[in-house]
């Protein structure tokens, strides 16, 4: 894997102490050497929302050398995502299916899909000052990160839609709602894609619409899959908790 395509496959449901303990020496010396790319949340939010971040390649990270070393934090977001209907709904089930089941699913809805991804790179984060035996600098870094990715994750028209739009409403009442809830999220620097409601509307609820999860009829919208449009919702859910939620 890591010669031929350049990824570092993983044990995710591992216990084994062997293992664990293996698998962060050799992230620590492969850290020597080069970068490292991964994905810190451990794998795919499956209710749309940014998830905790794990800690076991931190603590690989300051097994290395840490004096050269720093974390540069990354955000990645999609007007739609491909498995939104798969994921959405095992969130529900509260329950994952096998992969090789999931990607047969995911191979059916991607007739006719197209989306942007963004992906935004915040500031170098030194570990030189950060010790590998204290387990509060650990979570401080932790923190850290998490909330730097938080601020960096790019809010676009679907989600914003998404955030706002209610069962039924029209087109012109989403538009204020968006507006109003823009105006706090520019003025705390947050990554926006869009900054009027009119655009939010007009680039969010076709690409929504295309995907069936929204109907619209004579300037009035109605909610076809509340449980895909509540996924993209979350995704933004971590800039205004108490109010980014789809009723």
């Amino acid at each position: 894997h890591r010669n031929v395509t350049g990824a570092l496959p993983l044990g995710r449901n591992s216990k084994d102490p062997l293992y664990l303990a293996t698998l962060r020496e050799y992230v620590a010396e492969l850290l020597k050497r080069r970068d490292l790319l991964y994905y810190a949340e451990g794998g795919r939010s499956y209710s749309g929302e940014l998830k905790p971040l794990k800690t076991g390649l931190f603590q690989a990270a300051l097994a290395a050398d840490r004096s050269a070393l720093s974390i540069v934090p990354m955000a990645v977001a999609y007007d739609l995502t491909l498995e939104d209907r798969l994921i959405a709904r095992q969130a529900i089930r509260r329950q994952t299916r096998p992969f090789t089941q999931e990607l047969a699913e995911m191979a059916r809805h991607a007739i006719g899909y197209h989306s942007r991804a963004f992906v935004t790179f915040g500031e170098a984060i030194p570990l030189a000052s950060v010790h590998p035996e204290s387990r509060r600098d650990l979570v401080t870094l932790v923190h850290r990160v998490h909330d730097e990715i938080a601020r960096l994750y790019k809010v676009l028209p679907t989600a914003l839609v998404a955030a706002m739009c209610r069962p039924q409403m029209t087109l012109s009442e989403l538009r204020t709602r968006i507006d109003e809830y823009i105006a706090p999220l520019a003025a705390s620097g947050a990554n926006l894609a869009v900054r009027t409601g009119r655009q939010a509307v007009d680039e969010g609820v076709s690409l929504l619409e295309e995907r069936g999860v929204l109907v619209v009829e004579r300037h009035r919208i109605r909610v076809r899959d509340r449980i895909v449009l509540r996924y993209y919702a979350r995704t933004i859910q971590h800039l205004t908790p108490a109010r980014g939620t789809t009723h």
